[in-house]
């Protein structure tokens, strides 16, 4: 029998690859199957959080190093594990949250130049060792990063304001993708790559699979 309490269930990938959707619609799923879970995301899932994320994304007249950026994001990621996460996953939830772990090594270790190793170190104090069960990584082309978050809206269908990193370079946002990619390759028992560009019913019954597959764990 499965010793772990909760399951901690991340999503990756590039900006406009439907992790909000996808992370919804994996909600509504857990609703319907009456298992216990929390929704969250990663910069914001505290009161504190919503803060930095609100300096990270929305601030354009603030110059941020690559190495403090990161430092931000672990902040963020130290008070959402302590506050949020970990108690959830002790109380036997099912945890599922937009971004996390992964996001650092991409955007910050490689993207941004400080170094995988450094960023690695600083998310596993930050996470206190947790690092998801299950990642979902929604692969898009960087050459659609534009296109798809040009679109996007927020909750009152107005277009959405755009980040600082959705106007990032199609080399940025490349550099994203191939550091995704290769931390799927090496492992790629927890990291499960799916094609975004499939419609977002069948990426979620894909994604139900594996998260099937995960549960099964608990009569093992």
């Amino acid at each position: 029998m499965r010793e772990k309490k909760g399951y901690l269930i991340s999503f990756e990938g590039l900006d406009g690859a439907g992790k909000t959707t996808q992370v919804e619609l994996l909600a509504r799923w857990l609703d319907e199957t009456e298992r216990g879970y929390i929704q969250t995301r990663e910069p914001g899932g505290t009161a504190l959080g919503g803060e930095i994320r609100q300096l990270l994304f929305h601030r354009p007249d603030l110059t941020i190093m690559p190495l403090a950026e990161a430092f931000l994001f672990q902040a963020d990621r130290a008070q959402h594990f302590a506050a949020v996460i970990l108690p959830a996953l002790d109380a036997g939830k099912v945890v599922i949250t937009d971004r996390c772990f992964d996001s650092s090594l991409a955007y910050q270790g490689a993207a941004r130049g400080v170094g995988a190793e450094l960023v690695k170190h600083l998310s596993l104090i930050a996470i206190q060792g947790r690092v998801p069960d299950l990642t979902i990584l929604l692969d898009l082309d960087a050459t659609k990063v534009r296109e798809r978050t040009d679109h996007v809206q927020d909750q009152s269908g107005q277009r959405g304001q755009r980040s600082r990193f959705d106007a990032e370079s199609e080399q940025f946002h490349q550099r994203l993708r191939d550091e995704f990619l290769a931390l799927a390759r090496a492992e790629p028992e927890r990291i499960k790559v799916i094609d975004a560009t499939q419609s977002p019913e069948r990426i979620h019954r894909e994604i139900i699979t594996l998260v099937e597959q995960l549960f099964s764990s608990e009569t093992l």
